[in-house]
């Protein structure tokens, strides 16, 4: 009998799981995360300096942020000597692999597996491929010494605010968080301006946690007076584990190294 880990039903006949079943299932489901999750960093690891771009799917090659994600990432392999990492799928993903890959660097994809097959863009290097969105999301903050965002939809949104909470909780060490187009960019801004400090619900500071601009040779800048990162937050927190000796979950120590 078959478990369909998605829908949490069998394959046979399409019924609910018992909980025999679904603790089955739970325990496939853990062992494929931590397998990507050791995969993912087991790749990324291989290169310890590198700038990861996010960006939309659906910007097509004449659009102008296409051909600047793509000239912004050749200047980063070529001046920076920085590897750049992506989504590996089409867009602004698409372009920044082609500009680094066209300079010579490494043009590295972390892409993921979907119902309607994403189609991964040719100027890949080297790529590791996923199941689940969160654990290539994980591995697409690992050690990046800059996040350069281009304009997108949800998931370039969803994106930032993420990497912007990290940051903001001391999740992760403060690195650049560059949104490239002050046209496309400022609208955001003023939502926190004009909402969340009104409310109350951010601190003027955290306003200084990105930079929205258009000009590259500032981006080189920053990117240069960034520290190398080593990885996410790492917590020794011994007697903890001492006393979950007997926690035999496939992913508590990978999640207790990595600070979650």
């Amino acid at each position: 009998m078959n478990i369909n880990l998605n829908t949490m039903k069998t394959d046979k006949d399409n019924r609910p799981m018992t909980l025999l079943e679904i603790s089955q299932a739970a325990i496939k489901r853990v062992d494929l995360i931590s397998k990507e999750f050791r995969k993912g960093f087991e790749f990324i690891k291989n290169y310890p300096r590198s700038v990861t771009f996010f960006g939309s799917a659906r910007t097509k090659e004449d659009n102008i942020y296409y051909q600047k994600a793509r000239d912004l990432a050749a200047r980063i392999v070529k001046e920076l000597h920085y590897s750049v990492v992506t989504g590996g799928g089409p867009g602004i993903m698409e372009a920044a692999n082609c500009g680094a890959f066209e300079a010579g660097g490494n043009s590295l994809g972390l892409t993921i597996e979907l119902p309607h097959e994403q189609m991964d863009n040719q100027y890949m290097t080297g790529k590791e491929n996923f199941h689940y969105f969160f654990s290539r999301k994980v591995c697409l903050s690992f050690s990046a010494e800059a996040y350069i965002f281009f304009p997108g939809g949800f998931g370039t949104l969803d994106e930032v605010m993420e990497i912007l909470a990290l940051v903001q909780t001391n999740k992760i060490p403060r690195t650049p968080i560059i949104l490239f187009g002050i046209e496309f960019w400022s609208p955001l801004e003023n939502l926190f301006k004009e909402v969340l400090l009104r409310y109350e619900t951010i601190d003027k500071e955290d306003l200084d946690l990105y930079k929205i601009t258009d000009n590259e040779e500032e981006i080189i800048e920053i990117i240069k007076a960034a520290p190398v990162r080593v990885g996410l937050k790492y917590k020794d927190d011994s007697k903890s584990e001492k006393q979950n000796i007997n926690n035999t979950s496939a992913l508590s120590g990978l999640f207790k190294k990595i600070g979650f």
